[in-house]
């Protein structure tokens, strides 16, 4: 059932909260020794919390009763957050994280909390593809990706600081929003950069993540904007330059473009390759030098972390404040070229991944292609729908300007539309 769905079924009295929690128990139990998706359930809380809802007299939020699953970067409070680290310990949270309090406040019931990459980089957990166990979820956000699109819940939290949410919705074939940096208060998240660290949504589908948008931004439902309707103005990104993309994602890009022009709209090209590469270089500076300040605790104890965390945190140290500073520059040059491009276009439409999840659950795949439009701060939907010659999900992103995120989603939507979007199943391969 869809985020909306349930929502509605939930406001008309056709399902209650607990009925809801325990159906995404129920899946959860029925998928998790395959897919492996949660580090910590919290059934009796969330039990607990589903009942508290339906005895109250305080009105009721726009998402009252849905089950949400919690990357664990993020403190909720009574629960650990590991980190995906042996650092930490199972000392549990004092208090919610801002973002869990706003979901806490819209009426949502924290399930549990899902399985993050170590310290939201690149060491995988044990999470496993719904579309194929024997292929990598994505990271750093694997769990929320994967138990959204296996239907354990139709809303998880995840973050990103380069590819850590378009990526994993891309391989397991779930919609992703990555909000604006900025948006939402990063209070109780444990983060890798500051200025690339924001925080992203996972549900089933764009509409729901749409539904999710207004619901968090806008209590009172928002007036239709006058553009809402109007056929999308993109322009096509083929991600050259940054890395190999699969013949079958260049093909899945085109396709979704041809479908755009197709449903009217203008479909562009864009041309400036070269500053792409440029904030994609940026970003890497600017992430390893912030990273190293924010976990030199965890680099005095190296022998216990990941050989690629160690290498990010050590090139880190080794950045000066003038290389720093110019690869801040570079963003913001860059961010000030692209709006001015954008002035003429509603979105850039391009690869969310290079390709189809690689097989094996060793590696959670390239953020390459994420890279620039983090280092940007912009806002993201990542798109399902379409599969490769194998069946394995295929996601395209879609960029827009921070502040036009209802336009952005309507376009999104739109497109999402004219794509066939079959439920993936959970593929038993033990």
């Amino acid at each position: 059932m869809s985020l909306r769905e349930l929502s509605a079924s939930l406001a008309e009295g056709l399902i209650t909260p607990s009925r809801a929690v325990e159906i995404a128990l129920d899946r959860i139990n029925e998928t998790e020794a395959d897919l492996k998706a949660w580090v910590r359930l919290d059934a009796e809380g969330a039990r607990a919390a589903a009942n508290q809802l339906e005895q109250s007299a305080r009105p009721r939020g726009p998402l009252w009763g849905i089950p949400v699953g919690i990357k664990d970067l993020i403190d909720v409070a009574g629960l650990p957050t590991r980190c995906g680290s042996s650092l930490r310990d199972d000392q549990p949270a004092r208090r919610d994280a801002d973002c869990v309090r706003l979901l806490r406040d819209a009426g949502a019931v924290i399930v549990g909390k899902t399985v993050t990459t170590e310290f939201g980089y690149f060491k995988p957990g044990p999470t496993r593809n719904p579309a194929n166990l024997s292929h990598t979820p994505g990271g750093s956000s694997s769990g929320s990706a994967a138990a959204v699109a296996a239907g354990a819940v139709p809303l998880a939290l995840g973050t990103q600081t380069a590819g850590s949410l378009t990526r994993p919705a891309s391989f397991c074939g779930a919609a992703g929003f990555v909000a604006p940096t900025g948006t939402f208060s990063l209070e109780g998240v444990t983060g890798l950069s500051h200025s690339l660290d924001t925080l992203g949504f996972l549900a089933p589908s764009v509409a729901d993540l749409h539904f999710l948008w207004e619901a968090l931004k806008n209590p009172v439902p928002a007036t239709p904007a006058k553009d809402a309707d109007q056929p999308a103005r993109v322009l096509l990104w083929n991600g050259s330059g940054l890395g190999q993309i699969s013949t079958d994602m260049t093909a899945a890009v085109e396709d979704a473009g041809a479908r755009v022009a197709a449903d009217g709209g203008s479909v562009g090209e864009w041309s400036e390759h070269d500053l792409i590469r440029r904030l994609s270089e940026a970003h890497m500076d600017v992430m390893a030098f912030e990273a190293a300040q924010e976990r030199a605790a965890e680099l005095n104890h190296a022998e216990e972390l990941s050989a690629p965390l160690v290498e990010l945190l050590t090139t880190g140290l080794h950045l000066t404040q003038d290389e720093y500073r110019a690869a801040l520059q570079t963003i913001a040059d860059g961010r000030q070229r692209i709006m001015t491009v954008m002035q003429f276009c509603d979105a850039i439409l391009g690869p969310a991944a290079l390709g189809a999840a690689p097989a094996g659950i060793g590696a959670t795949g390239s953020p390459v292609l994420s890279r620039p439009w983090q280092a940007l701060g912009f806002p993201v939907v990542t798109i399902p729908g379409l599969r490769d010659g194998a069946g394995m999900p295929l996601g395209i992103q879609l960029i827009g300007l921070p502040g036009c995120e209802d336009r952005l989603f309507s376009i999104a939507k739109r497109i999402e539309t004219v794509l066939s979007s079959p439920r993936i199943p959970i593929v038993p391969n033990r």
